[in-house]
């Protein structure tokens, strides 16, 4: 299932989603969905559960296809994440690692700089993320650099894989300038008072002309 490794890029602009044995292709479809709302590209597939291509997903994935038509697949972990120089694994449990653990915000600030390093100075990221049912094991937790936690409810921890994409796309795109920004319109909304008024004036013109 590696058939794709030699075509992987030498550099990146922006992370890789990594998805590990995914167990329904209609999440996959979601998280092409996501990445691409927020700028995210490339995807990698580590064994999907019902197989690649999947219908599914391309039916999820609506106008974001493009995203699973260049996706890449990986037999296990060790090959999907070989090439990256830092990786975030996404979990609510630290498992023992003693390993560092960050927000979404804190993880993109990280990744920006080490991509702008190039490839010369291992300048590759990615993101991974376990399977919907129990996430990753410990050993897959193992070879990232940290933990990725969301800021979730302790008492329900559990995201969908792609609500859990589309936080971390989210969060990339904020701090990279692709998020449309928000504006205050130059003219100040009408008060009620004024609207009330405006249409006691109509409703006073449309009875004066029947």
């Amino acid at each position: 299932m590696d058939q794709n490794r030699q075509q992987l890029p030498r550099t990146q602009t922006r992370p890789a989603v990594i998805l590990v044995e995914t167990q329904m292709g209609e999440n996959i479809g979601a998280a092409a969905r996501a990445m691409a709302n927020f700028g995210l590209r490339e995807l990698r597939l580590v064994k999907p559960r019902d197989g690649w291509p999947n219908e599914k997903a391309n039916a999820m994935a609506a106008s974001a296809r493009f995203i699973l038509d260049d996706a890449y697949l990986f037999d296990t972990v060790e090959e999907a994440v070989a090439d990256l120089g830092l990786v975030f694994a996404t979990t609510a449990r630290e498992r023992g690692q003693m390993k560092e653990v960050v927000g979404p915000g804190e993880a993109m600030d990280r990744i920006r700089p080490h991509l702008a390093g190039g490839a010369e100075a291992g300048g590759k990221a990615g993101l991974l993320f376990g399977r919907e049912r129990w996430g990753l094991t410990s050993e897959e937790v193992g070879l990232s650099d940290a933990i990725l936690t969301l800021p979730v409810d302790p008492d329900y921890a559990s995201l969908n894989v792609g609500q859990a994409v589309i936080i971390c796309a989210y969060e990339w795109a904020r701090g990279s300038g692709r998020v449309i920004p928000l504006t205050t319109p130059e003219h100040p909304p009408a008060s009620k008072e004024d609207v009330a008024r405006l249409f006691e004036h109509l409703e006073g013109e449309l009875d004066a002309a029947n």
